[in-house]
Formats: C-alpha cells, sequence, structure tokens
C-alpha cells in the first residue's frame, strides 16, 4: 500500500481571458427577494449580537464558579454531586453536605451545592447560581418542583447556563421508549428555557455513582464554559455563600444565658461587587439584616495553580507546571471528609472497617480523621518536643538538658512596666544584657531569683531615674539580639562574671563601632524621602491626634515622624496625667482654619517698610517681568520673604572649612527667551493636567457633545458598540491604576474588600437559635445591601397573577414577596391607572392581565424582578408561585383612590331644583363636595349647590330636567386609601415560621364558625311593577310637529265589524271529519304513552347495571391510588434522608 502510485490529477481547463468592458447585466442578481432575505437575516444575527455594554466586574482572580444541582426528591443529585467530586478531585465523600469547592483547571474552581426540596432553598440558590444542573427523573418526566424552580429563576434573573440532566433512564425496557422519551423532555425542556438547551443522560448507578464516561462527557462542559453576560442585580450587589460557620461568642455569655444573642465568624468566598471595610450593612436570607462588626480577608483554602505560581514567583520557589492528581485540591469543610468532619464544636471521626490505633502499622490507609487520632494517642509533647531533645526551629540545634545552674528564666509573671526615655539613653549599665546568673545580689540588695526582672537588661527605654544616677561612663550597645550573641548556656560561659567582660571590652567596642552616628547615616540615606505621596496623605488625614498644621508638614516631608514619636516618648513621663488631651484641643492660634488669621502687625510694617521685600512683592506679578532688563529675573519660584535657606540657588557654607560659596548670578534673558520659556512651561502644565485628569470620556464635554447627538461624527454605524465598551474598559483601567498606588490597607479601607477572596466575616446579635438550629443542607448566603436598601417606603410594581395558581389574588391579603436578598411577607394593594389620570384600586387581580400593586417594603431599584407566594410549605398540593414581576418605582408615599358612591333621594321637586336629602350627615361634609357632580340613575345629570340650614345633611341641587320623586341621585367619589406598612421578614433559619393568617384561616383552625352579617346575607329584592303615565303631547305642539313626527290615532268604533258579527256554524260532513281526527289523535297519544313506559323500564335495568359497575370502578380506582402513594412515600422519605440514585417503582 506505501508504494501505491496515485493517478495524476488532471490539468484545470484555462478560463478565457475577458476582452472588452465589464457587463453589468451578466452579474446582475438573479434573485432580488432571495438577496433581501439574506440581507435581513445577517442583519438580524447581527443585531442580536449587539446588548446594552455591562461593566464586567469578575476581578483577575475570580471566585469559584457556583453550581447548583437541583431536583425532586429521589431524582440523585447527591449521587451526581459524589460523582462529579470523585471525577474532579479523586477523592469520596460518604455526606456531602454545604458547599464544595474543587480545582477544575488551571484558572478556575467549581463550587457544588446541592440545593433542597425547600421552596426557601430553591428562591435562595436561584438568585446566585452561576450554573445549574436541573436533575429530571426521565421515567416520570417534570415535576412540580423542576417547573417552580424555572419560574423563580425566570422571575429573578436567568443565568446563561443551565443544563438539563435526564436520569432513571435504566428503567426502560424498550429502546423505542426511550428514546421517544429522551424526544419528548427534551422538546419540553426547550419550551421553558430556550431551543437547544443541553440536556445530559445518567443512564444507570454503578458502585453508587453514575458511569464514568458520562460524568466525563458533563464535567468537560462545567470546565470549558466561558464567562456568561452577568446579571445587573448580581453585579451591583457583593455577596457570598458561607462554607463555615463558627460560634465566637465568649463561653461566660453563654453560660450565664444560654439563649443570649450570638456572635458568628462566617467564612466564604466573596463575589459581585466589594464589600465595605466598615459598617458594611447585609442581609441573610432567612435570618435578617445585620451590620458587619469586622471582615479579615484569609488565605485562600482552595487556590488554583495559577495563584500558586504567583505566589511562588514572589516567594522565589518555582511551581508546578502541571495539575497532578496530589495537587488537585478540595475544600469541603462542612462535609465528611476522609472520615473528618467538623460540625460546630463537635469532631466527628468515622469509619467503615474500624479504627486501628497501632501507630507502628504504615501498611494499612489512614484516612483524615483517623490520622488525627492515632496522633493524639501518644504521649502528651511541649510544643517543639522531639524524642532527641527540644527544638524549636527547623534546622536548628537540639537542646537534650539544660543545666540547673544555667536555668536563668523568670520564676514569676511578669508585671507591666511604662517605657520611658529620657536625654542619657545613650548611658548604659556596664552589664547591659549580659548579666550572669551567678550574681548574688544586684546594687540594691536583691537577688535576681527574687526580682521579676533585671531592669538593666531592658534598655533606656525602660529605666527609671534612680537606676541611671551612678553610671560613670558609656558602652557600645547591641540594638538586636544578633548583636548580644546566644542566650543560650554556650555563650553564657563566655561572660560569666563582670572581670570577663572587662577583658573583652575593647574587642566588643571595636566590633561595634559600625553602628556609630547610625542615625545621622539612616537621616542621610532615606532623609530625602519623596513627599507629596498619596499614601501619606490618605493615612494622615484620618489621623484624629493630627492637626490640620502637621498633616501638611508630614506630607510635605518636612517633619519626620520617627523624630516626632520620639520627642513624645522623651516628653511622656509617669509625672505626668495618665489622661492627655490630644493636639486638636491645644490652642489653634497658628491653624488655617482660623477665620481671622492671627498676626503679629508691628513685624509686618517693619518688614514691609523695606524696599527690597517691596521689590520683589513687585516681581511675583506677571506684569513686573516684561520691562526687567537690568538682570532682574522673574522666577516664579518664590518661596516667601526672610527665607535664608538658599540651598536650592547653590549658595552654601562648607561647615568643615568654614568657606562659603555664592551662587554663580543667572544670566540675563530677553523678553523673547523669556516668552519662549513661559510658553513651554504653559505647555508642560497642559500635558500634566491631561495626564492628572482621570475622568476619561465621562467629563463634561464629552457628555454635552454626546447629548447634542454629535457622536455620529466621531463613531460609525457598526463602531458605536465597540467604542462604549472601549469607555468601559478606559474607565476600569484608570480604577485599577489609581488603586495600583495605594498599598494594601489603604486600598481595602478605600475599595473594599474584593470579590475573589475569601473572607471571614464577623456578625453579632444574631439569635441563638440560629445556631441552635444550624443545618448544613439549607444555604447560608450574605447577601450586601446599598445604602438605600435599609430605608422603607411605598413600592409600586407591576404584577401578574401566574396562569398555573388556582386562585385569583385580593387586595390586603398577606403575600410573601422574594425581592432582592429579602423574603418577607406584607400586604399589597392592587390598582390600575384610569386613563392615566388616578390609581382605581382594584379588590381583586384581572385574569390574564397586568396590574400595579403598592407595597411597603424596603427601597430597592427599579426594574428588579420578584416572585410572590402565598406559603412555602409542601403539604400545599398546587402551584406554589402565586406571582411575579418587576419593581416600576420608589416612593416614600403613594396616591391610591378607592370609588365610593353616595345615595340620596329628592324630597322636594321644583322644576330643574330639587332638595337631596340622605346623602350626607352634615353641613360641613356638603360644604367638601359643593360643585360636585351628581346623577340620577335615570341619567339626569345635576350638581350640588347649597347645603340647607334646618334639616342637618340636606341639601339644594339643580339639574338639567325635572326629577321624579322615586329618581334615585347618587355621588361619584374618590376616597384615597394607603397600603398597610406591614413588613414580616421571614426567618426560617432561627426556626419554624409562622407568617400573618387570614380570618378564615383562624377560624377555620381554631374551629370558629364565621360570623353571619344581616346585611351580608343575600336576600330577593321585590321591586313593584311601576305604571308610567301615557305620554301626552299638547296640541298646540303636535300641530306643528312634521309631517313625518306627526302623531296618528284612530277614534275607536262605535260599532262592531263585519268579522266580529259573524258566526261559524259545523255543518254534517264537517263535523263527523273532526270528529274522527279527534278519536284518532287520542289512540295515537295512548300508544305514544305505552311505548314510553316500556322504554323507561330497560333504562331502568342498564342504570341499575351501570351503577354497579361504577362501584367497582372506584373501588379499584381507590386500591390502585392507595398502592401508588405508599410507593411515592417511601420515595420520598428516602429522598428526605438523602438517599439519591435509582427510582423505586
Amino acid at each position: 500500500m506505501e508504494d501505491q502510485s496515485h493517478k495524476p490529477h488532471r490539468k484545470a481547463k484555462e478560463k478565457k481571458q475577458q476582452s472588452g468592458d465589464r457587463n453589468p447585466k451578466a452579474f446582475a442578481v438573479s434573485n432580488p427577494g432571495k438577496l433581501a432575505r439574506q440581507a435581513a437575516r445577517s442583519s438580524d444575527i447581527k443585531e442580536k449580537r449587539l446588548h446594552v455594554p455591562l461593566v464586567d466586574r469578575l476581578p483577575e482572580e475570580a471566585p469559584p464558579r457556583l453550581v447548583t444541582i437541583v431536583g425532586p426528591p429521589g431524582v440523585g443529585k447527591t449521587t451526581l454531586l459524589k460523582s462529579l467530586i470523585r471525577r474532579y478531585a479523586k477523592e469520596t465523600l460518604s455526606e456531602p453536605q454545604g458547599p464544595i469547592t474543587v480545582v477544575t483547571s488551571k484558572k478556575q474552581r467549581l463550587t457544588f451545592v446541592e440545593c433542597p426540596n425547600d421552596l426557601e432553598a430553591m428562591v435562595d440558590m436561584a438568585k446566585i447560581a452561576d450554573i445549574v444542573l436541573l436533575m429530571i427523573d426521565g421515567n416520570y418526566g417534570f415535576e412540580m418542583e423542576t417547573m417552580e424552580f424555572l419560574n423563580i429563576l425566570s422571575a429573578t434573573g436567568m443565568p446563561g447556563n443551565i443544563f438539563g440532566v435526564l436520569t432513571h433512564l435504566d428503567l426502560f425496557r424498550k429502546p423505542q421508549g426511550l428514546k421517544d422519551a429522551k424526544k419528548r423532555l427534551k422538546h419540553r425542556l426547550w419550551r421553558e428555557l430556550y431551543a437547544g438547551a443541553h440536556l445530559f443522560y445518567l443512564s444507570g448507578v454503578i458502585n453508587g455513582r453514575y458511569p464514568d464516561r458520562e460524568v466525563h462527557n458533563l464535567s468537560r462542559f462545567l470546565s470549558v464554559m466561558k464567562n456568561p453576560r452577568p446579571l445587573i442585580w448580581r453585579n451591583n450587589h457583593p455577596y457570598s455563600i458561607i462554607d463555615s460557620v463558627r460560634d465566637v461568642t465568649h463561653p461566660t455569655a453563654i453560660e450565664a444565658d444560654e439563649k443570649c444573642d450570638r456572635t458568628v465568624a462566617l467564612s466564604g468566598y466573596l463575589r459581585g461587587t466589594n464589600f465595605s471595610a466598615e459598617g458594611q450593612r447585609v442581609h441573610i436570607p432567612g435570618l435578617g439584616d445585620f451590620t458587619v462588626k469586622s471582615m479579615e480577608a484569609l488565605p485562600d483554602p482552595c487556590p488554583t495553580p495559577q495563584m500558586e505560581q504567583a505566589i511562588a514567583k514572589a516567594t522565589g520557589k518555582t511551581g508546578r507546571r502541571r495539575l497532578d492528581e496530589k495537587e488537585k485540591k478540595l475544600h469541603a469543610p462542612m462535609s465528611d471528609r476522609s472520615g473528618l468532619k467538623i460540625e460546630g464544636d463537635a469532631i466527628w471521626i468515622t469509619r467503615e472497617k474500624g479504627f486501628n490505633f497501632d501507630k507502628d502499622d504504615v501498611e494499612g490507609e489512614r484516612g483524615e480523621g483517623e490520622e488525627l487520632i492515632v496522633g493524639l494517642q501518644g504521649e502528651r509533647k511541649l510544643l517543639g518536643q522531639t524524642e532527641d531533645g527540644m527544638q524549636l526551629f527547623r534546622g536548628g540545634e537540639k537542646i537534650s538538658s539544660v543545666p540547673e545552674e544555667e536555668d536563668t528564666g523568670r520564676k514569676k509573671p511578669r508585671s507591666a512596666r511604662f517605657a520611658e526615655r529620657e536625654e542619657n539613653d545613650d548611658d548604659l549599665p556596664e552589664d547591659e544584657g549580659f548579666g550572669s546568673g551567678e550574681d548574688d545580689e544586684n546594687e540594691d540588695g536583691v537577688s535576681d531569683e527574687e526580682a521579676e526582672f533585671d531592669e538593666k537588661k531592658l534598655g533606656s527605654m525602660f529605666r527609671k531615674e534612680a537606676d541611671k544616677a551612678g553610671k560613670e561612663e558609656d558602652v557600645a550597645f547591641a540594638d538586636s539580639d544578633s548583636d548580644l550573641g546566644s542566650l543560650s548556656g554556650d555563650d553564657d560561659e563566655e561572660v560569666d562574671s563582670e572581670d570577663d567582660f572587662d577583658d573583652e571590652d575593647d574587642e566588643e567596642a571595636a566590633a561595634l563601632r559600625w553602628k556609630d552616628n547610625l542615625t545621622e547615616r539612616a537621616h542621610k540615606l532615606h532623609g530625602n524621602r519623596p513627599s507629596y505621596r498619596t499614601a501619606d496623605l490618605a493615612r494622615l488625614m484620618y489621623n484624629e491626634s493630627l492637626t490640620a498644621e502637621e498633616i501638611l508638614k508630614r506630607w510635605k516631608g518636612e517633619v519626620d515622624e520617627a523624630e516626632e514619636s520620639e520627642e513624645d516618648i522623651e516628653a511622656d513621663s509617669e509625672d505626668e496625667e495618665f489622661f492627655k488631651k490630644t493636639k486638636q484641643e491645644k490652642d489653634d492660634s497658628t491653624s488655617d482654619d482660623r477665620p481671622i488669621p492671627v498676626y503679629d502687625y508691628e513685624q509686618l510694617e517693619a518688614k514691609w517698610s523695606t524696599p527690597d521685600n517691596v521689590e520683589l512683592l513687585r516681581q511675583r506679578f506677571t506684569t513686573a517681568t516684561l520691562g526687567a532688563g537690568d538682570g532682574e529675573e522673574g522666577d516664579d519660584d518664590f518661596d516667601g520673604f526672610g527665607d535664608d535657606d538658599d540651598e536650592g540657588d547653590g549658595e552654601f557654607e562648607d561647615l568643615e572649612t568654614g568657606e562659603q560659596h555664592k551662587a554663580e548670578p543667572k544670566p540675563a534673558m530677553s523678553l523673547e527667551e523669556e516668552r519662549a520659556r513661559n510658553a513651554k512651561r504653559k505647555e508642560e502644565l497642559k500635558l500634566r493636567f491631561e495626564e492628572e485628569d482621570r475622568e476619561g470620556f465621562s467629563n463634561d464635554k464629552a457628555n454635552a457633545r454626546r447629548e447634542a447627538g454629535n457622536d455620529a461624527e466621531e463613531f460609525g454605524e457598526d463602531d458605536w458598540y465597540d467604542a462604549q465598551k472601549a469607555l468601559i474598559q478606559k474607565q476600569l483601567d484608570i480604577n485599577k491604576s489609581e488603586f495600583e498606588a495605594l498599598d494594601e490597607r489603604q486600598r481595602v479601607a478605600v475599595e473594599g474588600y474584593k470579590a475573589g477572596k475569601y473572607a471571614k466575616i464577623i456578625i453579632e446579635s444574631v439569635p441563638a437559635e440560629f445556631v441552635d438550629n444550624f443545618n448544613t443542607r439549607l444555604p447560608v448566603i450574605v447577601g450586601g445591601l446599598a445604602p438605600t436598601e435599609d430605608r422603607f417606603g411605598y413600592i409600586q410594581v407591576r404584577i401578574k397573577r401566574h396562569r398555573w395558581h388556582k386562585k385569583i389574588l385580593k387586595t390586603n391579603d398577606p403575600l410573601i414577596f422574594s425581592l432582592g436578598w429579602r423574603r418577607f411577607q406584607t400586604m399589597p394593594i392592587y390598582s390600575t391607572t384610569d386613563s392615566r389620570t388616578r390609581n382605581r384600586m382594584l379588590k381583586y387581580t384581572p385574569e390574564h392581565m397586568h396590574c400595579f400593586a403598592t407595597v411597603y417594603a424596603p427601597l430597592i431599584a427599579p426594574n428588579t424582578g420578584f416572585v410572590c407566594f402565598n406559603s412555602f410549605s409542601s403539604a400545599n398540593p398546587g402551584f406554589r408561585i402565586a406571582a411575579s414581576g418587576t419593581v416600576l418605582s420608589v416612593d416614600e408615599s403613594t396616591e391610591i383612590v378607592k370609588k365610593l358612591k353616595l345615595t340620596g333621594a329628592p324630597y322636594k321637586v321644583y322644576k330643574n331644583t330639587a332638595f337631596i336629602k340622605d346623602m350626607f350627615t352634615s353641613s360641613l361634609e356638603i360644604a367638601k363636595f359643593e360643585g360636585a357632580a351628581i346623577k340620577t340613575v335615570s341619567g339626569i345629570r345635576g350638581q350640588i349647590k347649597r347645603a340647607l340650614s334646618k334639616p342637618e345633611g340636606h341639601f339644594r341641587a339643580t339639574f338639567e330636567d325635572k326629577l321624579l320623586m322615586s329618581d334615585i341621585v347618587f355621588l361619584r367619589a374618590w376616597y384615597p386609601i394607603k397600603p398597610h406598612r406591614y413588613y414580616n421578614v421571614m426567618t426560617n433559619l432561627v426556626g419554624s415560621w409562622q407568617g400573618m393568617r387570614l380570618t378564615g384561616e383562624v377560624r377555620r383552625d381554631q374551629g370558629i364558625a364565621t360570623p353571619m352579617e344581616k346585611n351580608s346575607k343575600y336576600r330577593t329584592i321585590e321591586r313593584q311593577t311601576r305604571h308610567f303615565n301615557a305620554l301626552k303631547v299638547p296640541r298646540a305642539l303636535a300641530a306643528e310637529l312634521p309631517f313625518k313626527s306627526q302623531i296618528v290615532q284612530m277614534k275607536p268604533q262605535k260599532h262592531k265589524t263585519y268579522m266580529q258579527k259573524r258566526a261559524v256554524v259545523l255543518g254534517g260532513e264537517e263535523k263527523k271529519a273532526r270528529d274522527l281526527l279527534q278519536k284518532i289523535t287520542t289512540i295515537r297519544k295512548d300508544t305514544d304513552a305505552k311505548r314510553r313506559a316500556k322504554k323507561e323500564e330497560k333504562r331502568a335495568e342498564f342504570r341499575k347495571k351501570m351503577a354497579l359497575m361504577g362501584e367497582k370502578k372506584e373501588a379499584r380506582e381507590k386500591r390502585e391510588k392507595k398502592e401508588y402513594w405508599e410507593r411515592e412515600g417511601r420515595k420520598r422519605k428516602a429522598g428526605d434522608e438523602g438517599g439519591g440514585g435509582k427510582r423505586r417503582r
């Protein structure tokens, strides 16, 4: 085969070269309609790609993506979670609980969370999930929990990645049935999500896990997915899902009161925007609103290889090039990992095959928990103690024993001492740091063993005046322990006594001579540190102990902070007061904030009387240098009057020789040279201003140009979208460059804790029931709140009852809202708009339509989606989502009106005027409605005029026609109403939460009969028949009517007509025919009656037979229903106990 020669290809024919001009008709469009459709299709595809640009706040070290596994009980959620963890981390978790983070690639991590079958947990996980694995039982189909979760996602924000996972496919016996079920479920999922949604198939369970090949296909999709478009809510709020909860309350407070409020430490990866460093308000769904006491960034427990390489590069170590099996890290603090599980203050260690406590047995494999027990079984050892001796540091010397005579440690606890420093702090005692343990007594006659410590060993900062009075000579001293040498017994033998120290004094002095004048040398090297640093100014401005003048001096570098701190220490003494005033409380005569500065007017008068100073002042003006030709300079670097420091001009004095060096005079500049220099300086200032302008494209001129519509000239039709993305990216780069100039502490204070950090959040005043009833299966989410989301007011929303919810919603019935991070119960008022003039209240929500609703709740941004429930109880058999909608506006007040009809009756009727009664009760009410329009039931319009004086509540009204005494007059008015200020946050993490119930539910639970009101009963309305008089038209009016409208009336005849007078007499033949017809009809009726009676007998037998068959069918259905629910109960019970996997039928 290798030697086979292929036939050479035939050469293509050469095309004839076209001669002459190009014929446009030959290349015309053959099918213009098809071309138009193709152009429209390409434009649609191009437009679908465009969307409103959002700021991508995802940091470089992104937090792990959150993968949520959702499904009804018994569908195999736990089995899938075990399989995925086994696939990624090569570990087996017996009971996976809580968030589990694994490393999947060089730059990516995934956090898996199994969502329990609780509606509260499903609502919370829908708000933070990045990837959703929707578990569906292929043998059963879609269940109610799956459809509820999909509708929650559509209302609160649909994540970009939702995968369907079909399980229990091994229960299909026929391949064709399996194929049909896959196709049916796939198209049903596409109808709920979008056409082309991924659907994975998991056939069966092998050894407690799904097949490796199927799990591998799913894991590859999870690993290679791109970041979806960020949701607006998550892109504007910080949040975190907690994977570790610890109670850090002081034990004495718990002993005093077991139900006291607790202090809880919550740990997890930060997500979304930045958490504020101080005073961050958060909401924990199911618990309430809290203020973060403190936050602390912790080391990442599950870093990616890229992070480790960055750390290794910074520390100088070499990192790994590939992700080995040992480097596949797993972080699951709430789960049972390798037989070790930490739950609160208890540690559970489990092993299926029992424990082996023989620590010499190295052959058997031990889990992490068993290793911990084996390590605790040995004898108790001190810190650093080994079998060979004591070793505190790695690579250090091991100490096997310490002689008793050389044991010079303290015998009692150290007491507090005050730090002091005095003028002669360079004078040190002779035995500084080298006192021997064999000295019997010190100068005061007290032995070293009885004294707490030897003050001579502590340096000049901790000495008193009495200890420094008798010192005669100065010696060199050491500033660190390394200069003193080792304090162990080997080195102490060389300095046992003062005589030995005197012999080696010269050698020590020579060795320490390099430390002479360290302060001056350090000042020369580091004294000229760069001033005007933003980091220093940001740190000094928040120092309350400094005045504004001192802050400016330190910022400019005129005062060294270290020198000032030493001067402050020297100024302190024990004789002064313990509580000292801050520097801001001193006399602020030199402060810049004084309205009238304090001046020495005599000195000012003497200063400005000299002509030299006046000339210097004149040179400060712009026109002073234009006519300067006698060697004067117009330099702007003017540092003030009376300043003798001419170092910047080159003037200095040699302190060793005393010789003074004068600055060389600068040559005088001509007018053209000076103008050129000024122009150059203006250009430099312009460039510096452009560099410091950090607003990018968002300055005022660019905004004005954009509003005027002149932006189209800069960008073409296709370039505008890319230009907007470039604007956002440039602003991000500017922010990044600004924050990089700050150190880590200042950056956290200004910017906050960035997303991607693993942090510990301390929260106080947490109810004790949260700690007692903590369940690792329920997710704990910490959601950050914006400053306005702590304020309460009225929120107007657009709401629509869900089409699958059975009942319509009634105004002022309690409803549970899931809005933002919060879940709360409130009482909405439904309304609609009447021609955009008023908001009219609705008693019930309309069918298949949106309406408005006004609720009392925390203020939140418009266009935020929400979902409503009547109850979260799983005992509710129907669809539990009651409604969904979006927020329209927020306001502190609301205007909703209710229709009000007041009725009355006339008791005196004139031509067009009537006196009305029974509508009002007082003249004050009538005065409020003067001029209001009224109307009768028959349609006659009128107007309220004035109240009558004598009958209270009666008024005079005018109408467009005369009323009847039987007419009913009504007034159509609008009554303003406000929603109830009811807000009840859900606290299901504390315990079983019970919200407000309806009056009917309370009566039903307590067995109270519903009272029947007299006016609430329906009764038959008896209306008397009214007899109206005939219409009488006056003769004069009838005569003037046109011919077509004239009333024609015939006079009644006095005589009978021919038809009235004639009589009908039957003849002989006609009479016989009528009699015969009557007899035939009678016989026919009798025959029909007998026939109907016979059929009714047969029908009775048939109905009896059908009734017997119906009873048998009802008994059979009842038996089948009982058997089905027995199976369903066993399945759900297994699901509640945490068992997934195969469903029994």
